[in-house]
């Protein structure tokens, strides 16, 4: 059997980009890392990394072996967490991702009332606009939305959320309401993260390019945007269903917007039978359940 300490250094290392920082979350030396992957290279005859001053690289044999150390050592931690949930009180962190905006007004203070049910489980929650890799970042739990691209992923949906068409009242006494897709070739469309806007076109679901000269990865900036007459954008409903319902964005369109795209809770396979995961997906879907939070606030 190979050494694990080996192993398991090596995987942080790749995991964690260098030597330093792997050795930083093992709470080792940095040479004493180095040298436990020199030892793991002898072992198996072969280089795993290629080595200059300031970064590495893995071989073809390091990519292979990286990715079946790293599924075993989470395996392990698995089957650990598992053992663990027969236990009176879950316990333990979890790591979690999504988006900013819908992070920060909605998901994080349905984490908080969950942590204090459970005071055991530490959370992680990190907010950003990229789209996180679970398993080599060591996420337990993202939050996405839309349409999931097919993956190893499993999720489970959390909510429905629609997407509004919408410029504002004054973009629209300067330039002419499009009344077809094909007229949106005509404007000003401001971009989010995706040039692709979502239709539904004659019944069936349809990604239409646009183009303009504003775009941006913020939503909060996407919709001041908007509101401010620049141009045309297309937004969910937690964004402009307030704004909509104040007279201070029109929606146009309406028959061709798609009547729901989904925000789901994604995970790994191996963590699918983690207790405390599977507690926190029940917790989260119930809370949505009873009542949209975008929805409960324009009431």
């Amino acid at each position: 059997m190979r050494n694990w300490e080996a192993v398991e250094a090596f995987v942080e290392v790749v995991q964690q980009g260098s030597f330093s920082a792997a050795a930083q979350k093992l709470g080792v030396s940095p040479s004493h890392v180095s040298r436990l992957v020199a030892r793991l290279e002898a072992e198996l005859s072969t280089p795993l990394l290629y080595r200059t001053t300031r970064k590495f690289r893995l071989s073809e044999a390091g990519e292979h072996y990286f990715q079946h150390c790293r599924d075993l050592l989470q395996g392990f931690a698995a089957a650990e967490e598992e053992l663990a949930g027969f236990q009176a009180e879950p316990s333990g962190t979890l790591r979690v991702t999504c988006a900013t905006t819908f992070g920060e007004r909605f998901l994080a203070p349905q984490l908080n009332d969950f942590l204090l049910q459970y005071p055991k489980i530490s959370l992680d929650l990190h907010l950003t606009n990229r789209q996180t890799d679970l398993i080599s970042e060591g996420y337990d739990l993202a939050v996405r939305m839309g349409t999931l691209k097919d993956s190893s992923l499993l999720a489970r949906r959390l909510c429905d959320r629609r997407e509004y068409l919408c410029a504002s009242p004054d973009y629209l006494q300067r330039h002419p309401m499009p009344h077809t897709l094909a007229e949106l070739s005509r404007h000003n469309c401001l971009l989010g993260s995706n040039p692709y806007w979502l239709f539904s076109d004659n019944g069936q679901r349809r990604e239409l390019k646009v183009g303009g000269h504003w775009r941006s990865n913020s939503g909060p900036a996407l919709l001041d945007a908007v509101s401010k007459g620049l141009g045309i954008a297309q937004l969910p409903d937690y964004y402009v269903e307030p704004a909509l319902a104040r007279g201070e964005l029109v929606a146009m369109l309406e028959q061709y917007r798609y009547p729901f795209s989904g925000v789901w809770l994604v995970y790994p396979q191996t963590r699918q039978r983690s207790p405390r995961l599977q507690l926190l997906c029940d917790f989260l879907i119930e809370r949505f359940k009873t009542g949209l939070p975008w929805q409960m606030q324009a009431r």
